[in-house]
């Protein structure tokens, strides 16, 4: 098993390195994306990563929130539609959130 698939536990369970990782190589991508994805990501998850109710919560339509959900895959190699891969998101950004930073 490759580490990258125990990042999110190595994260709680207090590894520094797989800390870093997540806010370096998750999070800071999507704030360099001027926001927008961020920003979709944390509506996608607090809206049971539902497509209307991200969408209604953005005032966009719902592709456009399907086109940034791809974005997001693309930009950090995680995809919010599977739900492994959405912990390891949503921790990357609660630790972003967290480290204060907004540069890579």
């Amino acid at each position: 098993m490759a580490s990258r698939d125990l990042l999110p536990e190595r994260a709680l369970a207090g590894d520094g390195h797989a800390r870093r990782h997540l806010v370096d190589e998750v999070y800071l991508p999507l704030v360099a994306t001027r926001g927008t994805l961020l920003e979709t990501l944390g509506a996608w998850f607090e809206h049971g990563a539902s497509i209307e109710g991200t969408a209604r919560a953005l005032f966009v339509h719902p592709n456009t929130v399907r086109y940034r959900l791809r974005q997001v895959t693309e930009v950090t190699g995680w995809s919010p539609t599977r739900p492994r891969e959405a912990f390891a998101l949503q921790l990357a950004l609660i630790l972003g959130r967290q480290s204060g930073r907004t540069e890579l």
